[in-house]
């Protein structure tokens, strides 16, 4: 199992909001201490608010590959619906150039929906938009020379598409919640999946998953090709009582605040309590209580090939984050791997 961390270049941390010159210095001494810690994958997610600076994801991971050496670096994810699919394909063709073939990409609709007014789409368009655009992409990266027309876009007609990527093949991965059809559609596909866990029980989504692999081999694609990753909220610390110390108030904080936004009751301890037992969605806890969920999840959904912590909390300062890579790095990762019945690496 590939292990790694997903940020939304927060500028919350601490006792107070930083400003976005160091939020940004910080998130990358992050990303360097994750490559150094041994850490698989760092991802960077695509907001349009003023809490977060990670509307181009791909620059930040420019900057992070010219510090780092080995660590893959992806989006997390790039909201693909309302983005030119020869722009994505080009940012992160560069960003492969840039880091010596450790690229990837990460699409989706987006769970947050600001981007579509902000550069001119219809949300009556949601699925119709990523259906194309997702289908435009997997042909640039496929072929130099494009002919193409749909209905969001203006037509090419053999036109080339520059620079390429080092890797043969860059990696597409379809990020996805709980929609069944996008289950099936990466699937049919035989894209790699990302599931967004960020509450419930994990294997909640078991039945989902094996509609993505049912559909994947009816399709002509073998197991191999059908990758299955997970990402869900986590924070690793010394022992399972002082992670849930450092980590409760500004999780409860965070996401009763995203709660207004979207519906959601406020977030409770006898919530949380339930969201941090074996089966609940969030992986919070010491070393080996993170290690053994991080085990059982993968089980219970026949098998998960990356594993992300989705680590930006309000409250959470740098120095907090970066001890807890470094435990993931030195402590988790190995207990996992050593432990795990399937090993993907």
């Amino acid at each position: 199992m590939e292990i790694g961390i997903d940020s939304f270049a927060s500028a919350m941390y601490g006792s107070k909001e930083l400003s976005s010159e160091n939020a940004m210095e910080q998130l990358l001494a992050r990303i360097v201490t994750a490559d150094k810690a041994g850490l698989d994958i760092f991802g960077i997610g695509e907001h349009h608010k003023k809490e977060f600076l990670d509307s181009v994801p791909a620059v930040i991971l420019a900057a992070a590959a010219a510090r780092t050496k080995n660590i893959r670096l992806t989006s997390a994810v790039t909201v693909l619906s309302t983005s030119d699919p020869v722009r994505v394909f080009q940012n992160f063709a560069t960003l492969d150039i840039i880091s010596k073939g450790r690229a990837e990409v990460v699409v989706g609709r987006g769970s947050a929906i600001e981007a579509y007014p902000l550069f001119g789409f219809n949300l009556n368009d949601y699925d119709a938009l990523f259906k194309e655009k997702l289908k435009l992409l997997l042909q640039i990266r496929d072929e130099e020379f494009v002919t193409w027309s749909g209905k969001f876009r203006p037509a090419m007609q053999d036109q080339p598409v520059y620079p390429r990527p080092i890797q043969q093949k860059l990696p597409v991965w379809v990020g996805v919640g709980g929609t069944p059809q996008s289950f099936v559609r990466a699937g049919m596909l035989g894209l790699p999946l990302m599931v967004a866990v960020i509450g419930g029980e994990t294997e909640q989504f078991a039945p989902l998953v094996d509609l993505y692999r049912k559909s994947g081999l009816e399709a002509g694609f073998t197991l191999d090709q059908l990758k299955v990753g997970l990402h869900s909220p986590g924070f690793v610390w010394e022992d399972d009582h002082s992670a849930v110390e450092v980590y409760y108030s500004g999780y409860a904080e965070l996401w009763t605040k995203a709660g207004k936004e979207r519906g959601w009751p406020p977030v409770t301890r006898r919530g949380f309590d339930a969201q941090i037992a074996p089966k609940g969605a969030l992986v919070v806890g010491g070393p080996e209580t993170v290690a053994e969920k991080l085990i059982r999840h993968s089980e219970a959904l026949g098998g998960v090939d990356r594993f992300t912590f989705q680590m930006d909390n309000a409250g959470l300062t740098h120095e907090q984050l970066t001890r807890s890579i470094e435990l993931i790095g030195s402590r988790v990762i190995p207990l996992v791997r050593q432990n795990s019945p399937k090993q993907v690496s």
